[in-house]
């Protein structure tokens, strides 16, 4: 298939998907992707949608494609059986005059698939934009259950399973920590550090989150976004954007720990080898951000609230970080192509 002349299936983050859906309306101003990268008549696939602001359509394929391989990565990971999939919408100047009108027209197009794709909110949408979408679409999930919370608190289990790997404890109050991104994760995180963490660096790009921040929690320390990487601390959270952790920040981190609730925070395999020589040890992202996908599948399939069931299914991110360092250390490999390697047995199986 060509997209503005170029073949899709030869675009490097193309993995043999099976559905990429562009999606438009002129009346709203609607345009956007949905990607499905693996999932079957009998099991829908799972993924959240994604509003923001692309240079580009090109930009916003490959997002919806690059994300979408990353929830069938993270589905594997929880011991989910379904597929993974990707919403995203392009934000054009004016777009937000009739946002209700934009979400409701993409609300509309996600009933096209019948069932087979489910989603709720990811960066740039909100609860009330997904009561919003809700009202024109039964395959929204996230209504009932706390997704944001419980992406936090698999975090903040994940991260105290590393400190235990690289310390030998999990003891919060020795230890320091920088959190890029204070939005909804990076907020649900820090809310659970607080309290115990010795020191807390937090950057975001927007000022007015940044001062509620510092309301909410008045003995963080807020620098730079350009300069939260770098910190030295015992452990860097991703919380924003992908791809954060890249060729050239790695070369100014300080910290011993990266896990962080972003998705893709790596820019390529090679970094998180070099982050492995380093003795930087990484959490892959798609096992330690697990918490809010866990939340909304269990929310999908029991129809209902139940905060211990979910719990129960969160701490499982704990048990696979573990299997993963203890096989990482074993064979002498970065913790990312141990995870890689045991999701696409899985996602690859059909």
């Amino acid at each position: 298939m060509k997209f503005k002349g170029i073949l899709i299936e030869k675009l490097y983050e193309f993995d043999n998907h099976r559905l990429i859906s562009f999606l438009h309306d002129a009346k709203t101003g609607l345009q956007g992707f949905v990607a499905i990268h693996r999932g079957d008549l009998h099991h829908p696939s799972f993924g959240a949608t994604r509003l923001w602001r692309y240079p580009n359509e090109m930009e916003a394929l490959k997002d919806a494609l690059r994300l979408s391989r990353g929830m069938s990565y993270k589905l594997a990971m929880a011991g989910l059986s379904y597929g993974g999939a990707k919403g995203v919408i392009m934000m054009h100047p004016g777009a937000t005059k009739k946002r209700n009108e934009l979400l409701k027209s993409y609300a509309e197009r996600v009933n096209y698939f019948g069932g087979h794709f489910i989603t709720g909110t990811d960066v740039g949408l909100n609860q009330d934009d997904l009561s919003v979408m809700r009202r024109a679409s039964p395959y929204m999930v996230g209504i009932k259950s706390d997704a944001t919370r419980f992406t936090g608190v698999g975090i903040f289990y994940g991260i105290k399973t590393c400190m235990k790997e690289i310390y030998g404890d999990d003891d919060l109050s020795k230890r320091s920590f920088a959190i890029q991104g204070v939005g909804k994760v990076g907020s649900a995180l820090l809310k659970l550090l607080y309290f115990h963490a010795q020191k807390i660096f937090v950057a975001d790009i927007d000022r007015r989150k940044i001062a509620e921040i510092k309301r909410m929690f008045p003995r963080v320390e807020v620098v730079k976004p350009s300069e939260i990487h770098y910190q030295k601390v015992d452990v860097f959270s991703p919380c924003a954007l992908s791809r954060s952790v890249n060729a050239r920040s790695i070369r100014e981190l300080q910290c011993r720990i990266v896990a962080g609730g972003a998705n893709n925070q790596l820019d390529s395999s090679e970094t998180g080898e070099n982050l492995h020589k380093r003795n930087i040890l990484y959490a892959p992202d798609y096992v330690i951000n697990a918490g809010g996908l866990i939340t909304v599948v269990d929310e999908y399939e029991h129809k209902n609230v139940n905060v211990r069931r979910v719990m129960r299914r969160v701490l499982s991110i704990k048990r696979n970080l573990k299997n993963i360092f203890k096989i990482s250390k074993k064979c002498g490999r970065a913790p990312h192509l141990v995870a890689d390697e045991i999701a696409e047995r899985s996602t690859n199986r059909d």
